[in-house]
């Protein structure tokens, strides 16, 4: 497997490192870390997926994102001192590679070019954060809800196939800064078009090239 931050380094240096990462397991509902932690590793995610959590101001937990095999969480502690800005929770059985900032600050410094890919990689974050932003400024509720659904899709695709996705619809109306009631109005709808199934704790896309119209994204070709 191979991760975007070590794209193009040389295979010598990846087993490098990676030879020197912690490799972590997780069982479900297992907390990678709190909000407030320390910071000083990034994990590179093997195998299983992870949400990224938040308390809201009043009080209730909302899901930012879901991190799947070949991406990471926790960069920011690369570049920054400062304590994790969320929580990281195992949503089922998983497998990371901790890779301690250390480490990276020697790879940098053989291979300065990595520093680009970092900084690439962090401005595509801030990019889809700000879209995120306008979105929940700007856009229905309705559509940003079926616009977080296929973020889903993509990150619970296995071998270009669509899995089911195995989030509550609370956690799904909290990806698109919704409430819950909306979210099951929305999903209810689409599955009375036929675009996708309900099922206890999970949701099957069956049409996601008419949810993507509806959303409002147009064609995916």
């Amino acid at each position: 497997m191979r991760w975007k931050l070590l794209d193009g380094l040389p295979e010598d240096e990846v087993r490098d490192v990676l030879a020197v990462a912690r490799r972590r397991r997780f069982s479900r509902g297992e907390v990678v870390f709190h909000r407030g932690d320390p910071a000083d590793t990034v994990h590179l995610v093997a195998k299983g997926h992870f949400a990224v959590r938040i308390v809201t101001p009043l009080g209730d937990a909302a899901i930012l994102a879901v991190i799947g095999p070949g991406e990471m969480f926790g960069e920011i502690a690369l570049v920054d001192d400062a304590p994790r800005t969320a929580t990281i929770i195992a949503l089922e059985s998983g497998e990371t590679l901790s890779v301690h900032r250390h480490e990276f600050d020697r790879l940098r410094a053989r291979h300065p070019a990595s520093s680009d890919v970092l900084i690439a990689m962090l401005t595509a974050q801030v990019r889809r954060l700000s879209e995120h932003l306008v979105e929940a400024l700007y856009v229905p509720a309705d559509r940003r809800l079926l616009r977080r659904l296929l973020d889903l899709v993509a990150v619970y695709a296995e071998d270009g196939q669509t899995r089911p996705i195995p989030l509550t619809q609370e956690d799904i109306a909290g990806l698109a800064g919704t409430s819950r009631a909306t979210a099951n109005k929305v999903l209810r709808d689409a599955e009375g078009r036929g675009e996708l199934r309900l099922e206890r704790g999970r949701t099957v896309v069956l049409d996601a090239e008419a949810i993507r119209r509806r959303a409002g994204l147009g064609s995916a070709s």
